[in-house]
């Protein structure tokens, strides 16, 4: 039995093939050698097949990491000709994805999601949140950007956040109006979704403790001769553009990315009955909301616990299949989860071969003698647009500052009269919220990705509009309050 094919499918697929061959083909630049440029082939046929979505997300990961491994590039220092690359080295570094922390924090929201469903916990907070604010759509988004806010200073992974609070509630509430991800999606979820992952995008960046990246870019900087800020610094620093981009996410998305279901005091009223009509909560819903408990005080003592937010997410599957919560079956049969723990280990490989093959160094070189020759200002804002910006090479924050940011500093460094502490700064600040730009730039971006209520193209086209929204405030609002506060911050 065959399968019909669509002209528009076909052309889908060659899409990829076709746009990786021509940039194989063109005169390779410079300073790069030929496998060098083999893998920045790929990782544009990657990109362009991310966004057109011929086939499964996660399977175009899996194709360009096995013509990486075939081709021996990706590993450290496989872009120089001279080094010679195993095929077991080439094949350690493919598979290395999936040893990411991150990569199964992301896996195990999903799981922990499967608790919330199923024991109707989530139902019936989501009950509770409609009851209170569904006669407004948009008080609901303005719920959930409020309760990953509230969270978000004390939960450094954006990721646990979202799927272990926010992103159970928002499915649900989906869900009690008819919308899924292959049957009604705008009635209400895509919005619902969008909102979610953009807010949560913007809270990253409202704290220092907001996403893991953080912290990392400022020990990076520490280590490397940048004075940096503390956690009050950083919240001061952000504190006009976070109010503001906060306040207009939802109403952005509301506008842009429009629910089909404005809210009705109907709906209200339903809402309310439906929820008097569940009763008290059963001891698996105790259960879970005790379990739930649990992972958040350890997510939010992790440093004084000292567990890591992964582990912590293990511990909270362990309870929930052991007091009966979940079973073994559902864990095994969570397809979604699966899928997402294949495709972002992949991404996250690809990723970090741009810096093993030399590429990201190619970059720095080619734009310091640049910089050097620009007025100071102009070559700092042009390095802040280039650093945000870049974010559409990297499947996760922590990769994208462990890949780039030391070059980014020594280019601050190259620009004369520049106070490269503020310099510094003024790049990091934005690392939260333009995670928004892509389906895999940040923690939380594949959870939310991963519900299928938001096509790979509209996901991209709806990332470049918030992001550029987000950076014209932040240069127009942020630039100038920098210059006004940072006196009066302490680096240290």
């Amino acid at each position: 039995m065959g399968t019909n094919i669509s002209r528009t499918q076909i052309a889908k697929i060659l899409a990829p093939i076709v746009f990786g061959l021509l940039v194989f083909i063109l005169p390779i630049p410079q300073g790069l050698s030929e496998n060098t440029w083999i893998y920045v082939s790929i990782f544009a046929g990657l990109i362009l097949g991310l966004i057109l979505e011929p086939i499964p997300p996660a399977f175009i990961g899996v194709v360009a990491i096995t013509l990486c491994v075939l081709f021996k590039v990706g590993p450290k220092d496989s872009g120089n000709p001279e080094t010679i690359i195993k095929a077991s080295d080439a094949i350690s570094w493919g598979l290395s994805g999936f040893s990411n922390s991150v990569v199964w924090l992301i896996f195990i929201a999903f799981t922990i999601g499967v608790g919330f469903s199923k024991t109707g916990l989530g139902e019936r907070i989501a009950l509770y949140l409609v009851s209170k604010l569904g006669k407004s759509t948009l008080g609901l988004s303005y719920a959930i950007a409020i309760t990953d806010l509230i969270l978000a200073p004390f939960i450094p992974s954006n990721a646990a956040r979202s799927g272990g609070s926010v992103y159970p509630v928002v499915a649900n509430i989906a869900h009690m109006f008819d919308s899924y991800p292959d049957k009604n999606p705008r009635k209400i979820g895509a919005f619902l979704m969008w909102v979610g992952v953009s807010s949560c995008c913007v809270s990253s960046s409202i704290f220092l403790t907001g996403q893991a990246p953080n912290p990392l870019a400022l020990s990076l900087m520490g280590k490397n001769g940048v004075a940096v800020v503390d956690w009050l610094g950083w919240f001061l620093c952000f504190l006009p553009v976070g109010i503001i981009l906060f306040a207009i996410t939802p109403i952005l998305a509301y506008i842009i990315f429009p629910p089909e279901i404005k809210g009705s005091n109907e709906v209200k009223i339903w809402a309310s009955e439906k929820y008097k009509a569940l009763g008290k909560m059963n001891i698996s819903q105790k259960l879970m909301i005790g379990i739930a408990l649990v992972g958040l005080t350890l997510w939010v003592g992790a440093s004084f616990f000292k567990i890591d937010a992964t582990t912590t997410a293990f511990v909270v599957v362990i309870l929930m299949i052991s007091t009966r919560v979940i079973t073994w079956e559902d864990f095994l049969s969570n397809k979604p989860a699966w899928n997402t723990l294949v495709w972002f280990s992949t991404l996250v490989t690809m990723a970090g071969g741009l810096k093993n093959i030399g590429f990201l160094d190619f970059l720095a070189n080619s734009f310091e003698p640049v910089l050097k020759e620009f007025n100071p200002f102009l070559a700092v804002i042009a390095l802040m647009l280039f650093f945000s910006w870049m974010r559409y090479f990297f499947a996760s924050g922590t990769a994208y500052v462990t890949a780039i940011l030391l070059i980014f500093v020594s280019l601050a460094n190259s620009i004369p009269d520049t106070n490269v502490a503020q310099t510094m700064l003024l790049l990091v600040l934005p690392m939260g919220f333009m995670g928004i730009i892509t389906p895999y730039g940040t923690g939380c971006s594949p959870l939310w990705f991963g519900s299928h209520y938001i096509k790979g193209s509209t996901f991209f086209l709806l990332g470049g509009i918030f992001a550029f929204v987000y950076m014209v405030i932040y240069m127009l609002v942020g630039l100038p309050w920098l210059s006004f506060i940072t006196p009066y911050i302490q680096f240290h």
